[in-house]
C-alpha cells in the first residue's frame, strides 16, 4: 500500500468499481487495517525544535528540575515461596490447553479461459491425537524466560497438578505457562519494589536540553509553547496534545515539560520514561511540583500489565527522592486539575 493510498482512506475520497460497490464498506474496512494508523507525514513540513531560552534558563524551571533530576537504584523483595504457590495456583485455575487441531479445506477447481476459480469450499477440524514425538524441556524454556530458578519453575510445574495437558498440548502449555508465570512476577514485583537515591552527584544534567535534537511535523505533531522548555511541544496523541494546551491557558501552571526520551527510569521492566514535569503555582502562595503520566484511561485493568507496572515503580522512584515531588496519573488535563492542584 502506497502513501497515494493511504491519504485517500483518511480522506474518504477511495474510488472503487461499480462491481464492489455493494461490498464497498467491507472492502475500505479491510484497507483500513492494512494502513494501520495512517500516521502520514510530509517531510516538506518537518521543523526542527529550538530550546525556549527565557523558560530554560529561568529560575522556576531550574527549581522544578532540581526536584526531579536525580537518579535511584532499586531492589526487589518478595517471599519466592509465595511466588511459587501464586503461579502454580493460577496455572492450576486458569490454563486452558486442548489437543493440537489441524484444519482440512477441500475446493473444487474451475478452470477456464478466464482463468482458474475454487468452488464449493468445505472446511473441517481434526483434533491431533499424536502420541509419537519427544516432549520439550519444559523446565528449561520456563527458566530462560521467566529468570526463575529452576528449583522454582519444577516446584511450579508440580504444585500446578496440570502437567498432563502439558502432555496433551506442550507448546500452548508452555505459551500459556509462560504468561501466567510473568504476569504473578509483575505484580509480586510492584509490591515489593523499592526505590533509593543514589546520590545528590548522580543526576539528568539540565544541559542535556541543550544537546538534544528534537524534530517535529507543522499541523501534525507539534504544539506552539510559550511555558514549555522548548518552543514547540511535541506530543504523541491527542490526550498529550490537549493537555500541552491546556497547561498553556492555565495561569497557575508557571512552567512545564515533555519529558525527553532520555529522562529514563529503571524498573525490572524495561525503562520507563514518564511524561510530564510541571510546576504549579497558585496566586504565588505555594510551589508545588509534580510528574504526570497521561493515559487515555485512569483505569489500571484498561492498561497492559506491564505498562501499568513500569508506571507504578515511576510513581515509587520520585517517592524515594524525597523531594516533595508529586507524581498523578490523568486522561486529561481536568483530571489533573481536579485531583492534585489545590
Amino acid at each position: 500500500m502506497q502513501d497515494a493510498l493511504k491519504t485517500a482512506i483518511k480522506n474518504n475520497t477511495v474510488s472503487l468499481p461499480e462491481v464492489v460497490q455493494d461490498q464497498a464498506a467491507d472492502v475500505l474496512n479491510v484497507l483500513k487495517k492494512i494502513a494501520g494508523g495512517l500516521n502520514i507525514k510530509n517531510n516538506a513540513d518537518k521543523r526542527p525544535i529550538k530550546l525556549n531560552k527565557q523558560v530554560f534558563i529561568g529560575e522556576d524551571f531550574k527549581a522544578l528540575w532540581d526536584k526531579i533530576k536525580f537518579k535511584t537504584v532499586y531492589r526487589v523483595d518478595f517471599d519466592s515461596a509465595k511466588l511459587v504457590e501464586q503461579c502454580a495456583a493460577e496455572i492450576k485455575k486458569n490454563l486452558i490447553v486442548g489437543k493440537p487441531k489441524f484444519t482440512y479445506t477441500k475446493t473444487t477447481i474451475d478452470i477456464t479461459e478466464a482463468g482458474v476459480t475454487g468452488t464449493d469450499q468445505q472446511t473441517k477440524q481434526h483434533s491431533a491425537n499424536l502420541q509419537d514425538y519427544a516432549l520439550p524441556d519444559v523446565v528449561g524454556y520456563l527458566q530462560e524466560e521467566t529468570n526463575l530458578t529452576r528449583r522454582s519453575i519444577v516446584d511450579i510445574l508440580i504444585q500446578s497438578d496440570r502437567l498432563d495437558s502439558f502432555k496433551i498440548n506442550p507448546q500452548k502449555f508452555i505459551e500459556q505457562a509462560t504468561s501466567i508465570i510473568k504476569m504473578q512476577m509483575r505484580l509480586f514485583i510492584t509490591d515489593g519494589i523499592k526505590y533509593r537515591k543514589i546520590g545528590d552527584d548522580q543526576f539528568f544534567a539540565q544541559e542535556l536540553f541543550e544537546t538534544e535534537e528534537l524534530m517535529g511535523y507543522l499541523n501534525k505533531n507539534m504544539l506552539e509553547a510559550q511555558k514549555s522548555v522548548y518552543d514547540h511541544v511535541v506530543y504523541d496523541s491527542d490526550v498529550e496534545q490537549q493537555f500541552a494546551a491546556s497547561c498553556e491557558k492555565n495561569a497557575d501552571i508557571k512552567v512545564y515539560a515533555k519529558l525527553p526520551s532520555w529522562f529514563k527510569i529503571d524498573t525490572p521492566l524495561g525503562t520507563y520514561n514518564p511524561d510530564w514535569a510541571i510546576l504549579v503555582n497558585k496566586d504565588d502562595q505555594e510551589k508545588l511540583y509534580f510528574v504526570v503520566e497521561t493515559k487515555g484511561t485512569l483505569f489500571a485493568s484498561e492498561l497492559r500489565p506491564v505498562e501499568q507496572a513500569k508506571i507504578d515503580c515511576g510513581a515509587k522512584h520520585f517517592e524515594a527522592l524525597g523531594q516533595d515531588v508529586h507524581f498523578a496519573k490523568a486522561d486529561s488535563f481536568d483530571s489533573f486539575s481536579n485531583g492534585f492542584m489545590p
